[in-house]
């Protein structure tokens, strides 16, 4: 299998990735329809709590072929059109965080100049492959910009804190999910063409992390922060990062990573996106809500996108940049 795998091109290799994970997503689907069929026949008179776990399976499964698709298309398409789509999700993710942010009048100007010059200059010096100035324009120049252009609105009430959401927004929606498209742009020796392999190793481990997490922590009582969330016990978060990293272990082949490597990395970002999942879960309960989209609906119409993509966000930069000074890129 080895032999095989190394006689085809890196074009071949990825398209045999994807072919693999649509068969993956196909499987899944099918026995989401079947168990869901199962469902309506055994609880035709009263509903049952199985009822809400296969929703929650089913919101699993669109936002995963949703994410899938983009990949492909990325992909397929080249370099340009994966950081235009990323772009394009950055936007909408924004868009759900502000939504939930309250505003004033005297914000107009800085969310203007988030979503129409902060977000697709971040974004160009991906496609440029600036990446110094790439990793420090949000934190250090965006940082001065933002509260300045508040301050010409003359609107100093809340000023602080209407400033400090919007930081906030744009370093996770924006900084956090411009590093996934950037993996893309890495030139490592020997592994040219074949970087997609890296989006795809950040992006199974962490959500298999998050999924085992969740599933192991049903059964245990006593979570660590109960008024931010019910599903974080020490013994489920540690049973998560013990399947990203033996996961990324196993995906070693089709990284430039060896073994221990790929442990090390898959730790790094399982450790980074669950901690900020559970940091995304505490700005949710400051707002107010359990979701950034209720029932599968946004209040923004991207479906609640930013509950699917949070851990991604704050695993992506510290992923990349590890990725960086490993290979000295």
């Amino acid at each position: 299998m080895r032999t095989f795998l190394r006689s085809l091109t890196p074009e071949q290799q990825v398209g045999l990735l994807f072919v693999g994970l649509f068969g993956l997503l196909a499987i899944a689907t099918v026995v989401g329809v079947l168990l869901s069929l199962r469902e309506q026949r055994t609880s035709a008179t009263e509903p049952s709590a199985r009822a809400q776990q296969l929703q929650d399976y089913g919101d699993l499964l669109r936002s995963s072929w949703l994410m899938a698709l983009v990949f492909w298309v990325g992909w397929a398409a080249g370099d340009g059109v994966a950081i235009t789509l990323f772009g394009l999700i950055s936007f909408l993710v924004l868009r759900e965080f502000i939504s939930l942010s309250p505003t004033r009048r005297g914000d107009h100007r800085s969310l203007v100049l988030a979503f129409f010059l902060v977000l697709p200059m971040q974004y160009a010096l991906v496609w440029t492959e600036h990446f110094d100035l790439f990793t420090v324009f949000i934190p250090v120049y965006v940082f001065l910009a933002v509260p300045a252009v508040s301050a010409l609105g003359n609107d100093p009430e809340r000023f602080l804190e209407r400033n400090a959401k919007l930081q906030w927004g744009i370093m996770v929606c924006v900084y956090g999910m411009s590093h996934v498209p950037a993996l893309l742009m890495l030139d490592f020796p020997d592994f040219s063409g074949k970087t997609a392999f890296l989006v795809f190793f950040l992006v199974l481990v962490v959500q298999s992390c998050m999924l085992v997490q969740h599933l192991t922590s049903r059964r245990l009582q006593r979570p660590v922060a109960p008024a931010v969330s019910d599903s974080f016990h020490w013994r489920s978060w540690v049973y998560g990062l013990l399947a990203g990293g033996l996961l990324g272990v196993l995906m070693a082949g089709i990284t430039p990573f060896k073994p221990l490597a790929a442990l090390g990395m898959a730790l790094v970002a399982c450790i980074a996106g669950s901690l900020g999942h559970l940091v995304m879960k505490a700005i949710k309960r400051d707002r107010g809500v359990t979701h950034w989209g209720s029932a599968g609906r946004s209040v923004t119409g991207a479906s609640g996108l930013l509950d699917r993509v949070d851990a991604l966000c704050f695993a992506a930069p510290v992923f990349f940049h590890s990725v960086r000074w490993t290979f000295d890129l």
